[in-house]
């Protein structure tokens, strides 16, 4: 049986003839003989794709008055920097080790939006050593320390203020980021929004370039992101009224959502990203001001579905009238969303097996009960020691958030493209995580 595109969730998955999964049109075994599991792989195509998709509709819908940046902490090493660099995108960065990275991957970082909710003083001078063009600050400690280190220097910073729209996305707690309790940024509706802005503007050695904001993430409904935009400019507009400043730059974040399981619906970026660039327009006008210079920080919906992480079967175990347990060569050390907030993903066996399934949860190799990798999944009756499975859709936060629990050494990243395969990021060995060791 030949399985078309059709019946899976990312288009860029497919069987061969043999009936064997197909990643980016290569074959998956091959690859687990080449580079061993567990193994995350990248469609370099796929990304390359979705970068332009994302260029062509900011371009087209705020005619040329528009930037993406891309969100860095959804995956972060040095190849993704110089594709990033070779697309004409730019990045938002969010630690040292991402500004590291990317200024050794030669990406220019006057491109470059530093985030986080806590910058040290060793964070800010690395990122001024480093040329970071952009801070984008989330509250008034941080706007001093930016303002003192740059006076240092003799200097001045351009910094966005991170304001907090009060929206609620309606998405996993974990990753809602807009509502006025957030950790981030300042709140429209305590009246703090206003007085950083004013603060901000009153200091010598920041210039206040605009504003940023960010609801959440895994986002559908196209509605939450017009609701955010009629805030913000709103709150643009409040501000050129009350305090004679007019924002140049408007960040609305990222966050659209990406398909983990069938019952996922795909999301049309381009005609999104237009309806929303229709509706700032409009609303600025409506307003009586010039709208700023729009960015968005899409980081997810560009290589969640260019990234699988392949693993190899070990142990299959069946509790008679409870449940059974397909335990894998990986678990929570390369993918921990599950056990963090039960993240959905779709799992399949790379080679077609028995007919019949059963359903099991498909377990990680670590000493602790939660290394879940996913409950409730049909596998074929036959699977067995050595059998090869695919994890869907794991390009994002998953090698980033991947630890050295137990002592286990990460994954190697692969990049495909054209047919071909090379190595990205080289596997950890035992030896690399006690090489810090003293």
């Amino acid at each position: 049986m030949i399985l078309t595109k059709e019946k899976f969730i990312c288009e860029n998955l497919s069987r061969d003839e043999s009936g064997e999964l197909c990643f980016a049109g290569m074959p998956l075994s091959p690859l687990a003989k080449q580079y061993g599991t567990p193994l995350y792989l990248y469609d370099e195509e796929r990304i390359r794709e979705r970068c332009r998709t994302y260029l062509g509709a900011v371009r087209e819908g705020f005619m040329g008055r528009g930037k993406v940046l891309y969100a860095s902490k959804a995956a972060s090493f040095r190849r993704l920097y110089e594709i990033m660099k070779e697309e004409g995108m730019g990045i938002d960065v969010v630690s040292a080790g991402e500004i590291c990275t990317a200024r050794a991957a030669g990406f220019p970082l006057e491109k470059a939006y530093f985030h986080s909710n806590n910058k040290t003083d060793a964070d800010i001078e690395y990122a001024m050593d480093s040329g970071v063009g952009y801070f984008v600050v989330d509250n008034e400690e941080e706007l001093y320390a930016i303002e003192r280190i740059a006076g240092e220097r003799g200097a001045s910073q351009r910094v966005l203020l991170r304001i907090t729209p009060g929206i609620d996305p309606h998405t996993y707690a974990a990753v809602a980021t807009g509502k006025v309790d957030s950790k981030f940024g300042s709140a429209i509706e305590t009246g703090q929004a206003k007085e950083i802005t004013r603060l901000a503007l009153s200091l010598p050695h920041i210039v206040l370039r605009g504003f940023h904001c960010h609801v959440g993430s895994q986002v559908f409904d196209s509605d939450v992101y017009l609701r955010a935009a009629e805030v913000m400019l709103e709150f643009v507009s409040l501000i050129n009224d009350e305090l004679s400043y007019l924002a140049d730059e408007l960040d609305i974040g990222g966050g659209y959502g990406v398909r983990y399981v069938a019952e996922h619906p795909e999301i049309d970026i381009a005609s999104n990203i237009l309806s929303v660039a229709d509706f700032m327009i409009k609303k600025a006008a409506e307003l009586g001001i010039k709208l700023p210079e729009i960015a968005f920080e899409p980081g997810r919906s560009i290589v969640a579905d260019a990234g699988l992480t392949l693993y190899t079967v070990g142990t299959v175990k069946r509790i008679p009238g409870y449940k059974s347990y397909v335990s894998v060569d990986g678990g929570m050390t390369d993918n921990p969303r599950y056990a963090l907030y039960g993240a959905p993903y779709t799992l399949l066996p790379v080679i077609e097996g028995d007919r019949e399934e059963e359903i099991a949860s498909v377990v990680g190799r670590c000493c602790e009960s939660g290394d879940i990798l996913q409950e409730n999944v049909p596998v074929p009756k036959n699977v067995t020691r050595g059998d090869l499975i695919a994890c869907l859709t794991t390009g994002a936060y998953n090698y980033s958030m991947a630890s050295n629990y137990n002592r286990i050494p990460r994954p190697p990243v692969v990049m495909l493209r054209g047919g071909e395969s090379y190595l990205a990021v080289r596997r950890e060995m035992p030896e690399d995580v006690m090489a810090l060791d003293v």
